[in-house]
Parts: structure tokens; C-alpha cells; sequence
């Protein structure tokens, strides 16, 4: 049975699809670790891979790749989302496929491939809700500790508990005062000029091309306000962009905004191409709201 290959380097990549001839159709999963959907795609592409018999030339190429890690790779396919099919043949992209619905991957794998062999006694899961995972100030996954919530007899422990909301308060109150520190504040991995993941890097490209001036934060140089962010604003993912005070989204929600409202920013527009990172006094940093 055939199986998805997990790509970790440009050259990797571009090595595997130079390999194979123009009669094969290429399906490309991209995926991030912090997205619940993708774990449900990784199945749906394994199951669907082991229906297809080895073949030689081969009939199909199932590839995974971290969209973050490959920011190049994701970019030339316009990722702006995970998890993303693209289904490519001679190197041209012939349909994508947005979401993990097993219904949909399978019609289009098979629309291009042809039909597999028997998907065993499973067959493909059902589609996942694409819930966000939920996290603690610390990043670690909630569970359910009911069971260990205190007997009559245990010790009090309201002073530790409103230690921790005094601390959470702070935090928030942190929170509020940096998405204010600029009118468009850009809240991503790394920074404008040497950005830590491909979609901070379209972020900040496109604010650039729309003449934006912005502020921005290196959520990667302050885990505490990188996990708080994401309970505070109920948003579990980054680069967030915040515009006045309120948050837009993320860089799928931008270009939405944007197809939608083609003026979207205009009154914090410098000009065409000439936007980038406001002055110094607007930017923030780790150690305080402002600079």
C-alpha cells in the first residue's frame, strides 16, 4: 500500500516532485502543529494512501509538510489556512481543498486519481469541527480535574486562588494596554524584517503593499503573552492583527476583509508600498506596553 510522505526541506520537495512523471497527480497536505484539524487530515490522507497499491510509475504522491516550516513552499501555493490540499499533476495545480471534511478530500483525490482499493473495515473518519484547542496561561492542554476538587476537610485554598487571579488580572490588563499601543498592531513570530513563519511573513508583506503603518510584538520573545493572548482575545493562533484596539484576525480573515473592502485601510494607509513599522515610539516590546 502507498503512504504519505512527510517533506521537512525545500530541496526534499522540490527533489520528490522532479522525480516523479507528469502522469502523476501529487497531493500536497499542508499542515502546523498547533491546528487540531490537521491530526484529523493526517488521518484521512493515511487511510486514503494505503487504498492506493504501489505502482510503478506511480498512480499517486501523498506529501505532508509543516506550512511554518516551509514558508517558501506554503507561500508559492497561497496558504493562508490549515489544514490545505493542493492537487497538483505536470506541475500545475489542478484543485485545492480547504478544511479536513473526509467526504470532500476523498471526491477530489479521486477525481484526479482514480479510485483505490478497499479502505478497510474503518473506511475514513467522519469531518472534524475545527475547535481550537483549549489552553492555559502556561500552554498546556486542559483536561477534565473534577475529580481532584477538594473535600470538606482539605486545607482552604482561597489565597493562593486569588493570588492567581490578581496575576491574570495584571496580565489582562497588559494585554489591553499593548493592542492599543499602535492603531494597527501586528502581534506575530518574530519581526517585520526577520519573521519566524510564512504567514507573519505574507502578514507583514502585505501590510507593506497596502502602505500600512503598523506596530508589531514578537509573540516568541514573551511566552507570557503569547499564551495569555490567546485566552484573552479567544483567538488560539498568531499572527493576530489588531486594528484600533480590536482584533481582525488572522491573515485569512485579513485578505477576506480586504476582497470585501478593497479600502479596508485606508485611513492608516502612507501610500502604496510604502507601509512598514510605525515609529519607534509606537512599537511594543517584551518588557513593557511601549517603547
Amino acid at each position: 500500500m502507498s503512504t504519505v510522505t512527510e517533506i521537512t526541506s525545500d530541496s526534499d520537495f522540490h527533489s520528490h516532485i522532479s522525480s516523479l512523471p507528469p502522469t502523476t497527480t501529487v497531493a500536497i497536505s499542508f499542515h502546523t502543529p498547533w491546528a487540531a484539524p490537521c491530526e484529523q487530515m493526517r488521518t484521512i490522507l493515511s487511510t486514503l494512501a494505503s487504498s492506493y497499491p504501489p505502482q510503478t510509475p506511480p498512480t499517486v504522491s501523498f506529501l505532508s509538510l509543516n506550512a511554518e516550516d516551509l514558508p517558501d513552499i506554503s507561500e508559492s501555493y497561497d496558504v493562508t489556512a490549515v489544514p490545505f490540499l493542493v492537487l497538483q499533476r505536470d506541475g500545475k495545480m489542478i484543485e485545492t481543498v480547504s478544511g479536513s471534511d473526509a467526504s470532500k478530500v476523498r471526491d477530489a483525490v479521486e477525481r484526479h486519481a482514480g479510485k483505490g482499493g478497499n479502505l478497510g473495515k474503518l473506511g475514513l473518519p467522519p469531518a472534524l469541527e475545527a475547535t481550537p484547542r483549549q489552553e492555559d496561561a502556561n500552554g498546556a492542554v486542559s483536561k477534565d480535574l473534577s475529580g481532584y476538587a477538594p473535600g470538606p476537610n482539605d486545607p482552604r485554598t482561597a489565597p493562593e486562588m486569588s493570588s492567581k487571579a490578581g496575576e491574570t488580572e495584571e496580565l489582562n490588563k497588559r494585554l489591553e494596554e499593548l493592542v492599543k499601543a499602535a492603531p494597527v498592531m501586528l502581534f506575530m513570530k518574530g519581526t517585520p524584517s526577520t519573521p519566524q513563519c510564512g504567514f507573519s511573513r505574507q502578514l507583514v508583506a502585505l501590510l507593506r503593499e497596502k502602505g500600512v503603518r503598523y506596530g508589531f510584538f514578537n509573540i516568541l520573545a514573551d511566552d507570557e503573552v503569547r499564551q495569555g493572548m490567546k485566552v484573552w482575545a479567544d483567538w488560539p493562533t498568531f499572527p493576530q492583527l489588531w486594528v484600533g484596539g480590536e482584533l481582525v484576525g488572522g491573515l485569512d480573515i485579513v485578505k477576506e476583509e480586504l476582497e470585501s473592502d478593497p479600502e479596508f485601510f485606508k485611513d492608516y494607509s502612507v501610500g502604496k508600498g510604502k507601509g512598514g513599522m510605525a515609529a519607534p515610539e509606537d512599537q511594543a516590546t517584551p518588557a513593557t506596553a511601549s517603547a
